[in-house]
């Protein structure tokens, strides 16, 4: 039997607010038991919310993936990786969870509760995910994907359409500025042949590395495609999941 430490009463009324009903409410209530909880009253016969999130993450991750299939029909790899991980990064993930409210329910250590952790992002972002997860235990993939949509629906309007397929350059900003590394830059390798026929060679660097290489008549046709490369190489290396 799974203890639940957070009031029926209390997981009766976030299942209003998250328009969820479970099955087994007890999934809901360990979504919501952060381990610093734990940690204070290591007597409770509980457990924290950390395995559940692990699979939330994985939940999350498949249906924004599953939903740029069908709403980005025209993006590349490199395009629908940086989307996703515009959608599914912390910051994203804490925000859809406080718009749910879950900080009021999170159950912390009077430590981390005194220090701001009803609305640390990586509080909230965890939460999010674990009561993904929980979901997807009750009730199955289907039911966990309409919640994660409908959650993230907003940032993910947003992040497609930053993502237009024709402007890469602002998408590759996008992509950086969020994960935190800055602003791109661009320089010319090279410009070669005569006025009515030059061709242009240009990096784009991103954390101070160079991140991908394009050619074109003009310049602006050139950073277009070198953010394409940087975009697809970022997606390879899975550097901005």
């Amino acid at each position: 039997m799974v203890t639940t430490l957070i009031p029926e009463s209390r997981l009766a009324e976030l299942e209003g607010r998250i328009d969820v009903r479970f099955g087994d409410r007890s999934l809901l209530g360990i979504a919501l038991v952060h381990a610093s909880y734990l940690n204070e009253n290591p007597e409770t016969d509980a457990q924290s919310n950390e395995r559940i999130e692990f699979l939330g993450d994985a939940v999350v991750d498949l249906a924004v993936g599953h939903a740029l299939l069908d709403r980005a029909a025209t993006a590349t790899e490199g395009q629908l990786t940086a989307v996703r991980a515009l959608v599914v990064r912390s910051e994203t993930l804490a925000r859809a969870a406080a718009r749910l409210g879950l900080g009021e329910y999170l159950l912390l250590g009077k430590g981390e509760r005194s220090h701001g952790g009803t609305e640390r992002v990586s509080n909230l972002a965890d939460a999010f995910e674990a009561v993904v997860g929980a979901i997807f235990l009750d009730q199955g993939y289907e039911a966990a994907r309409k919640f994660v949509l409908r959650s993230l629906n907003r940032e993910l309007t947003h992040a497609l359409a930053v993502a237009s397929p024709k402007d890469p350059k602002s998408l590759l900003q996008e992509v950086a500025q969020a994960a935190g590394w800055g602003a791109p830059s661009y320089r010319v390798v090279c410009s070669e042949g005569p006025d009515h026929m030059r061709r242009f060679t240009i990096e784009v660097v991103v954390r101070g590395q160079v991140a991908g290489t394009g050619e074109g008549a003009r310049k602006v046709d050139a950073e277009r495609e070198a953010a394409s490369r940087a975009l697809e190489a970022l997606a390879d290396t899975t550097r901005i999941i």
